[in-house]
């Protein structure tokens, strides 16, 4: 038997929270967690137990970008969500995968597939 996937789903607007949840779980993936401030985010990145990371670009008025970089270091996959798409991200991380706000299950299941593999 294929172990799920687990996913970290960051983000501060419980309701959209909740959609990327019931989103997941319909295409199979399991929730490893939710956080909901830079903080919460920031040690569920060093803690890990999951295979990648949705980031709300915004946290309250805060940047995610450290989570990334801890995620970044630690070799595990994350995907941006932010209603700027690519283009309101810093260079360094135009790069990395992107949701654009509001998003569709069809597209979160798209590009979560560009970064974990089949299990």
């Amino acid at each position: 038997m294929s172990a799920r996937r687990r996913v970290l789903i960051v983000e501060d607007e419980m309701l959209v929270s909740m959609l990327i949840e019931d989103a997941l779980t319909a295409i199979g993936v399991e929730i490893a967690g939710a956080a909901g401030t830079l903080e919460e985010a920031m040690t569920q990145a060093h803690n890990g137990g999951f295979d990648c990371a949705i980031l709300d670009v915004h946290l309250h008025g805060r940047d995610v970008f450290p989570v990334a970089e801890i995620l970044k270091a630690r070799g595990l996959p994350f995907i941006f969500a932010t209603g700027y798409g690519e283009s309101g991200l810093p260079e360094r991380y135009r790069a990395c995968p992107v949701l654009q706000k509001p998003f569709m299950p069809a597209e979160l299941e798209r590009v979560l597939a560009t970064v974990l593999a089949p299990v």
